[in-house]
């Protein structure tokens, strides 16, 4: 591979296509079925799939024998399924899938001024609006480090193309999808996924583990109908305090901690060697990329905790409410109900059926009061704990950071959640796995002023490019221990 030569194909053809296709994609709200039901109705998401596979398919003549096809299963969201045979004398029993989403999450409000989630804006290296990062720029550049191979000829195995249109609804549709695939899946040797996150930007991160997600709807109703709270309150028990009360049956509200045992797992000591090492690199960026307001600390004190925290150790969040009035419309009425959103990450190794189980028999249990309590689940995703490193796989990272970064890479644990990759870590359990990303500092992928860091965008196409071709020429032993798995 001559990396130069390969660093200038790719950033041309960011620089030329793949940031104005971008910036295009940026302007359509395809949000995530969860949070647009009528999504089929408004056709966002068949925008999005329409943007992409137009670029793709006039840039698939530099990939002879290259196909594209929508999937489309009964009321499922559609799949992008791109498949690239092998090339010059790599075998063709080997697969390698490369993995994204298109799928956004909602609007989310507090952007800047002239900022917004589908109002695209250039400031230097940065592209900020919503999808951007997350993950609408995967299919580009997969597409621009398989192109970048291809270009200097040197050999590559059948590479997938698989960009789902549910993952930030929990990828319910993508197991049908799986399973609708699998004889043209065939059986991958190397999963590489572009939705993960970056602790800086100055190097390459590989994702080790990710959280899994339990979340719904916990609603608590006392009336049938809101009252006067001089004649009611003392008498009918509040419903917000009922909700608190449950709450607390999960979480210490002074520390934060959950407290049931069942949301919780023993962390591996490597993982908590690499938290350690993650904190000496990152130093206080681990929570200073934080818009925390003035005064305001964090968790605690001990980088290496704030690691573990995010990456090991259940949390909760509660994401929106219901059943309470805009503050100017708020008059001296006891409310018949309160529901919240309820967002609880756990740990990569804990199952997540059973953890939305454990969620919903603790809070519906016993109703305080006999008030009706109910858990309308609609997540119930596990983590993904990787697999250890064969040594090819991480000479290549080392190589690839360096060349491409200057420096080594680093390894981390993320908070968040890729379904995809445990179920073909469950299917597939023999695969190597490169799980990378672009959300690094202040990119805030969810919230408000969402960036795409573009620089980042153009050194992670290169390592993947590098990747695929030192793994068209691995050796083949077993995978072994080191320092990445």
């Amino acid at each position: 591979m001559n990396s130069k030569r390969l660093q200038a194909f790719i950033d041309a053809l960011w620089d030329d296509e793949i940031i104005p296709r971008l910036i295009e994609y940026i302007r359509i709200p395809n949000k995530s079925p969860l949070f647009d039901p009528q999504w089929q109705q408004h056709g966002y998401m068949d925008d999005a799939v329409r943007l992409m596979t137009t670029w793709a398919r006039a840039r698939l003549d530099g990939l002879p024998g290259a196909t594209l096809e929508v999937v489309r299963l009964d009321n499922r969201t559609p799949l992008i399924f791109i498949d690239v045979p092998a090339a010059h004398g790599a075998s063709a029993d080997d697969t390698v899938i490369l993995y994204g989403h298109l799928d956004k999450q909602p609007e989310m409000s507090g952007w800047a001024d002239g900022l917004g989630p589908w109002t695209p804006v250039l400031k230097g290296d940065r592209l900020y609006g919503r999808g951007g990062a997350d993950d609408g720029y995967a299919l580009f550049g997969a597409l621009a480090a398989l192109l970048a191979v291809q270009e200097q000829g040197l050999p590559r195995a059948r590479c997938v193309v698989l960009i789902e249109a549910c993952e930030e609804s929990g990828s319910y549709d993508l197991p049908y999808y799986v399973d609708h695939l699998a004889d043209r899946l065939g059986r991958p040797s190397l999963v590489i996924a572009l939705d993960s996150g970056c602790g800086n930007y100055d190097q390459l991160w590989l994702t080790t583990s990710l959280r899994g997600l339990v979340g719904g709807t916990l609603r608590v109703d006392v009336l049938t109908e809101g009252v006067h709270s001089g004649d009611a309150s003392g008498i009918v028990p509040s419903s917000f305090r009922i909700l608190r009360s449950l709450i607390s049956r999960i979480e210490d509200e002074s520390s934060g901690r959950i407290k049931p045992d069942a949301f919780h797992v023993d962390i591996p000591p490597q993982r908590i060697e690499q938290a350690r090492h993650a904190a000496q690199t990152l130093g206080a960026q681990i929570y200073a990329k934080f818009p925390f307001v003035e005064g305001m600390q964090p968790a605690s004190a001990d980088l290496t905790e704030l690691v573990l925290n995010r990456t090991w150790r259940p949390q909760l969040a509660v994401t929106g409410a219901d059943g309470l009035p805009p503050l100017g419309s708020a008059g001296n009425v006891l409310r018949p109900f309160t529901a919240v959103k309820l967002s609880l990450r756990i740990p990569p190794t804990l199952d997540g059926a059973r953890a939305a189980s454990a969620l919903k028999r603790l809070l519906e249990a016993d109703p305080p009061y006999g008030a009706r309590v109910t858990l309308e689940l609609e997540k119930a995703g596990s983590g993904w704990h990787a697999p250890a490193l064969a040594a090819w796989l991480e000479q290549a990272v080392e190589a690839a950071s360096r060349t491409h970064f200057g420096r080594p890479p680093a390894y981390m644990g993320e908070g968040g959640t890729i379904p995809f990759m445990g179920m073909l870590g469950e299917k597939f359990p023999d695969a190597q796995f490169l799980i990378t990303g672009v959300l690094g500092p202040h990119s805030n992928a969810h919230g408000p002023n969402e960036f795409l860091h573009i620089p980042m965008g153009k050194r992670v196409s290169a390592v993947v490019a590098e990747v695929l071709a030192r793994h068209a020429v691995r050796p083949d032993p077993a995978p072994a221990e080191s320092s990445g798995a």
